[in-house]
């Protein structure tokens, strides 16, 4: 009697022995049961390196990933299932859902069962179960709605201008950077009369307008400072480190100083700073090149080195660096 030929499966050069993948498999429900949700998905990953699940492992694989709170991996996995034209239809709609709920994507969820209903395709005991998913979904939508709309109450009230102009410019510039990983769209007008309130410390108006500029945001702004009036467009704009006379002078800086780096970092730090306060207008209407050597004199007389030096530029200078320590001038 001759052997019947077993298939070898070979994987990056690595070969896997006949019936290693189904031991794999067979652990992967064998965790699964036993709620052990971490090792049934290792053994299912280890086994679809090798081949493709049939739909009862990668419908163990898909639950186990859910109670991991993997949800773009389980979704992925339905969706896979769904394609394949899984027998398990309803269950693994179900989980789908599921799994969009708790990814906060409840207009595909209300969608989906929307359709599912609408064209009879679920068994009639399923019914009950698919509606009772779609008015959780409603009710949970609507809740967290409530919350955003709350959220977004208290923002815009505490950024108003009327009480956001009570607080120091300390308190003002910590509450802008509270903002700095939030979207901002929703309180850009807010952030608007922050910017064109001429009694705003400069600093301030700048921080808020760097906000609006990084999440590129659409809106016309007129911002006065420095008597200067400008209308612009933060989608319009570059960060403040990005501006032409910025790099025309830091180019100058970086020439001149080549020899004598502690210099050309005390310029440097220096000059970011000041281009927060002066933004979006830069030091106009100086030169570069006289902007250039009053910062090196501006250094070096602080390093107690005595010369002479352009003393309206060098008090412009002294200005911005009080701004920049958000004291007024």
């Amino acid at each position: 009697m001759t052997k019947r030929k077993r298939h070898v499966i070979k994987h990056d050069n690595i070969i896997v022995f006949p019936g290693a993948v189904q031991t794999l498999i067979r652990e992967g429900h064998l965790y699964a049961e036993n709620y052990q949700y971490e090792e049934a998905v290792a053994s299912f990953e280890k086994a679809f390196l090798y081949e493709t699940g049939d739909e009862l492992a990668l419908s163990a694989y898909a639950y186990a990933l859910y109670e991991l709170k993997s949800y773009n991996k389980a979704k992925e996995v339905c969706e896979q299932l769904l394609a394949m034209g899984t027998t398990l239809y309803v269950e693994i709609m179900e989980l789908y859902i599921t799994v969009c709920m708790q990814l906060k994507q409840y207009h595909q969820v209300e969608s989906l069962i929307t359709t599912l209903l609408e064209e009879d395709v679920l068994p009639l005991e399923q019914i009950e179960k698919f509606q009772r998913l779609k008015s959780i979904n409603q009710e949970v939508a609507r809740n967290l709605q409530q919350k955003e709309d709350a959220q977004r109450l208290i923002e815009e009230q505490e950024y108003n201008l009327l009480k956001f102009s009570s607080l120091t410019p300390d308190e003002q510039s910590i509450r802008l950077h509270r903002l700095m990983d939030t979207n901002v769209r929703q309180l850009k007008t807010a952030l608007k009369a922050i910017i064109e309130c001429t009694t705003i410390h400069p600093f301030v108006q700048s921080l808020a307008l760097i906000l609006l500029v990084e999440q590129e945001v659409s809106i016309d702004i007129t911002v006065s400072k420095f008597d200067q009036t400008m209308v612009i467009n933060p989608i319009e704009l570059v960060l403040p480190n990005q501006l032409p006379q910025y790099n025309e002078v830091k180019k100058i800086i970086e020439n001149k100083l080549q020899q004598d780096p502690t210099t050309l970092e005390m310029v440097q730090y220096l000059m970011a700073k000041h281009a927060i306060v002066t933004y979006p207008f830069e030091w106009h209407p100086y030169e570069a090149d006289d902007i250039a050597y009053s910062y090196i004199d501006f250094v070096q007389s602080m390093l107690g080195k005595v010369q002479e030096m352009d003393y309206e530029l060098i008090e412009f200078l002294q200005m911005l660096e009080k701004l920049t320590e958000l004291h007024e001038v």
